[in-house]
């Protein structure tokens, strides 16, 4: 499946990966994309399967709705470069991983703390922006980067010391942040040739076995009861906030992706105070104020940012 863009005969250089300055469509997509996302830990805690195998279905669910809408996208078979398919394929297991590790880390710790871990490509995925483009942010992005680290800092500073107990599941989402920006850099490569909707199923197929048989192995419950949550968590999760994030990805640098992933935590953090009783406190509230002062910095820096990408990636984006 492939949307109607130029035929792929080779992988994209690696300035193709950096895209120019951030539109407002995919900023705002950013923020739908992790508002959406703050709500699967929320779903994963209701579901009455194992915790992988709720990833599974999140998958599994999501699936025929994101081939459906690809198709009628426009996006229709068609030979693709081997590169392409491994990429693909791999971002897909990176993802399935990805989701279960996270998914595991989640019941272990509390909802703020497994999303702010499991997005831990916060850091490191605008690292790999840089290197990509050969560049050192400017001013405003360096001062947006430094306020969103503090920001985190504060959000999760206070884990291990509130209950120890937290410190085995923060240690599975940050292993799940790891493969997440794995996940991050495949797809933004994918994106650089392939729409969003296509990029997004022929991931989602890939994710599919591998959580399957993982759930599988744990000896987890794999038929749910109540298809309520699991729904909850294919829809809002996977479709609205994974498609959101998958649109961004071609057309958002990778600083903007990262500080955007911070909102996750905030929402995530009123979650869990609402309707588990995880409290924030000062320091708490603090953390939010400069995660929100570095989304304005960054896009504003972004904006003003000279435009690294390379003609073939900018042709790629236009028929994305």
């Amino acid at each position: 499946m492939h949307a109607a863009t130029p035929p792929i005969n080779s992988v994209p250089p690696p300035t193709a990966a950096v895209p120019a300055a951030t539109p407002a469509s995919a900023f705002v997509a950013l923020l739908i994309g992790n508002v959406a996302l703050a709500f699967g830990g929320w779903f994963v805690r209701l579901a009455d399967t194992g915790p992988v195998a709720a990833a599974f279905w999140r998958m599994a669910i999501a699936l025929p709705f994101l081939v459906v809408l690809a198709l009628a996208s426009g996006a229709r078979p068609r030979r693709m470069d081997r590169w392409m398919w491994v990429m693909l394929a791999a971002g897909g297991v990176a993802f399935a991983l990805d989701l279960g590790t996270w998914h595991l880390g989640i019941l272990r710790t509390t909802l703020a703390n497994a999303t702010l871990f499991g997005n831990s490509a916060t850091l490191i995925f605008p690292i790999y922006g840089f290197l990509i483009a050969r560049a050192w942010p400017n001013r405003t992005q360096a001062l947006a980067l430094g306020l969103a680290f503090a920001g985190a800092a504060l959000l999760m500073g206070r884990s291990y010391q509130l209950d120890p107990r937290n410190l085995a599941g923060d240690l599975l989402c940050v292993l799940a942040g790891l493969l997440y920006t794995l996940y991050f850099v495949l797809m933004a490569r994918v994106r650089t040739t392939m729409a969003p909707l296509p990029a997004l199923a022929l991931s989602t197929m890939a994710s599919v076995a591998p959580l399957l048989v993982f759930a599988l192995i744990l000896g987890e419950r794999v038929m749910p009861g109540d298809w309520t949550p699991l729904i909850g968590l294919a829809v809002v999760s996977q479709l609205i906030g994974q498609g959101c994030m998958i649109y961004a990805l071609g057309k958002a640098s990778p600083l903007v992706v990262g500080v955007a992933l911070l909102v996750q935590p905030v929402v995530a953090g009123a979650i869990g105070w609402i309707d588990y009783g995880e409290r924030l406190h000062g320091p708490d509230f603090i953390g939010v104020a400069l995660v929100c002062l570095a989304l304005v910095l960054v896009r504003r820096g972004d904006t003003a940012a000279t435009p690294v990408v390379a003609p073939a990636a900018r042709e790629a984006q236009e028929h994305s």
